[in-house]
């Protein structure tokens, strides 16, 4: 695995990414939602740096099954979620890629009735978008290349690194090798 973004700088673009919430809602409060399962990671090291009054919630959103890389059809669980009618939202999401998610996340939210609802987004990937919307706050951007680590996952495997890596062919073809066999 090639790093692209240590644990250091993760910290200080999650601190960034805090100041300039705070800088935004001046105070006013805020209700966090973190998109499962990817932004777990992004969304508790966020919480942490924000001194302004806070709720929290998670939605769940999954259009990637299994070992595929192909998107399929969006499914969204909003029942861990506060209710956000009349409040200010935030949205948070591990990654920007393509868009399609963050998108008909933003527009399910606006359904129920915030007074706005804004997003942010720890990495957005170059090159990948294929909708017009653009996340508020941005934390990074990062080449298209198959990322994992700080919540990013390949199967389920990776979501522990401490840091932002980029997965070449030959480890995800040795991953799927190694899962066919049953593990090491």
């Amino acid at each position: 695995m090639k790093t692209l973004l240590t644990e250091d700088q993760l910290r200080d673009g999650v601190q960034r990414l805090a100041k300039e919430i705070v800088e935004f809602y001046e105070g006013r409060p805020l209700t966090i939602v973190g998109i499962l399962t990817g932004s777990v990671v992004v969304l508790a090291d966020l919480i942490r740096e924000l001194n302004m009054p806070l709720r929290v919630g998670v939605v769940q959103a999954r259009s990637y099954h299994g070992a595929t890389t192909e998107r399929g059809e969006l499914i969204i669980n909003a029942d861990l979620m506060p209710d956000i009618k009349d409040r200010d939202v935030l949205l948070v999401d591990d990654i920007f890629d393509t868009g399609h998610t963050l998108v008909e996340v933003v527009a399910k939210m606006r359904e129920l009735q915030p007074r706005s609802v804004r997003s942010l987004v720890l990495f957005r990937k170059e090159g990948r978008q294929q909708v017009q919307h653009e996340p508020d706050f941005v934390g990074f951007r990062i080449p298209d290349e198959f990322v994992v680590g700080y919540g990013l996952d390949y199967e389920d495997a990776y979501r522990h690194l401490r840091y932002l890596a980029s997965l070449e062919e030959a480890e995800i073809t040795n991953h799927l090798l190694e899962g066919e066999s049953g593990g090491r």
